[in-house]
């Protein structure tokens, strides 16, 4: 490529920054980051332990945010710098440098622009993901229990915090289920594409004839409830169980009834949550995985109301959207973006972000094609 192509180059690539930081709202960013600085000073902010992790979390958030728009926007000036220079004492070298540069700030804005597509009701949310076994046996539960590990991977590697609420272990080995939350601003509208039936091709490693099996498990993410949301549960309306934690487990989880089922009686969704200690704990965390299933089902039933359609409010696991096939070749693709890769490791350790990013891509190609009719 030639110097003028990149001057062509980073004119877009500032065009684009410049469209994101816009819809960022980055003078909003500075905004709050100053007003949570001053409420994370407050002495007595660690008096209300809930308040005091919200703040410190968007905190942090709009820290990240900001470093990462000034990041960007500082590369995209010394690169405009340097090719300047370049240009004038026709310096190959110093052309071809800031070629691999752009290249990298290219892939780095696009990720960005992907947030910029974020704009549903409830996208800025944290995320409550519910894993499930589905049709497979053992295979199906040990898949449950690979997906886990994966979105904890994925979290774990963008520095994001998460709580699981829930794993209810197989007999012989893997998952039933499993209840997380990822705690970041934008978690649900990121994650809300991963919602659907995940499907697992491989030798079966507790198959004595090592036969090729196929398991399936769902994934389903919903919005985590704050508080202007109002949904209020009636105390008549809950039936409250309480057990002994099963599976592995330390110090007290195992050895008293902490454990929690809820059951609401008027819709008959049941939530359980058994990773705290206590009871009290575990009940307060299931309520707020019930509230959360409520909003969803409130958040379907209105969608049906506008297009005029009847859905099962409960919650499908919708359409089988990916295929992880470790045997007799080694892929993962997408059904829906055609997104693919022929690294399944990668992709089990968390490395989700270009299927993702497809998905949310796809999404709003969807959304405006239903605009248009």
């Amino acid at each position: 490529m030639t110097s003028a192509d990149y001057s062509d180059q980073l004119k877009d690539l500032d065009a684009t920054l410049r469209r994101i930081e816009a819809v960022i709202d980055i003078d909003r960013l500075r905004r709050d980051q100053a007003e949570l600085e001053e409420a994370a000073s407050a002495p007595d902010l660690w008096n209300d332990q809930t308040r005091a992790q919200e703040v410190t979390s968007r905190l942090s958030y709009a820290n990240a945010e900001i470093a990462k728009l000034e990041s960007l926007r500082a590369r995209l000036d010394d690169a405009a710098l340097l090719l300047e220079m370049a240009q004038a004492e026709e310096d190959a070298g110093t052309v071809a440098e800031v070629g691999t540069e752009l290249a990298g700030l290219h892939k780095s804005i696009e990720e960005l622009e992907v947030r910029t597509l974020l704009s549903g009701e409830y996208d800025s949310r944290e995320a409550l993901v519910a894993i499930r076994a589905g049709a497979g046996g053992v295979d199906a539960a040990d898949f449950a229990e690979m997906l886990l590990r994966m979105y904890l991977r994925w979290a774990e590697r963008h520095g994001y915090p998460t709580e699981v609420y829930e794993t209810s272990y197989a007999e012989e080995a893997g998952l039933k289920s499993a209840t997380f939350t990822v705690k970041a601003p934008y978690a649900f509208g990121t994650l809300s594409v991963e919602s659907g039936t995940h499907r697992l091709v491989r030798i079966s490693p507790f198959d004595n004839q090592g036969r090729r099996q196929t398991s399936f498990a769902g994934v389903e993410v919903l919005p985590v409830v704050e508080q202007t949301d109002h949904i209020d549960i009636p105390e008549n309306e809950i039936r409250v169980d309480v057990y002994r934690s099963s599976g592995p487990g330390g110090q007290s989880v195992n050895t008293t009834d902490s454990a929690v089922r809820l059951t609401h009686i008027p819709t008959g969704i049941v939530v359980t949550c058994q990773n705290e200690k206590s009871q009290l704990q575990n009940k307060a965390a299931a309520l707020r995985v019930l509230q959360a299933r409520l909003l969803e089902r409130k958040r379907q039933e209105e969608q049906a109301k506008m297009a005029g359609l009847k859905t099962d409010a409960a919650g499908s696991w919708g359409d089988q959207m990916r295929s992880y096939v470790l045997h007799p070749y080694q892929m993962v693709k997408d059904l829906r973006t055609e997104q693919e890769t022929g690294n399944p490791t990668a992709v089990f350790d968390g490395d989700l972000d270009a299927f993702i990013e497809a998905g949310i891509r796809w999404r709003k190609q969807q959304e405006m094609a239903e605009g248009q009719h």
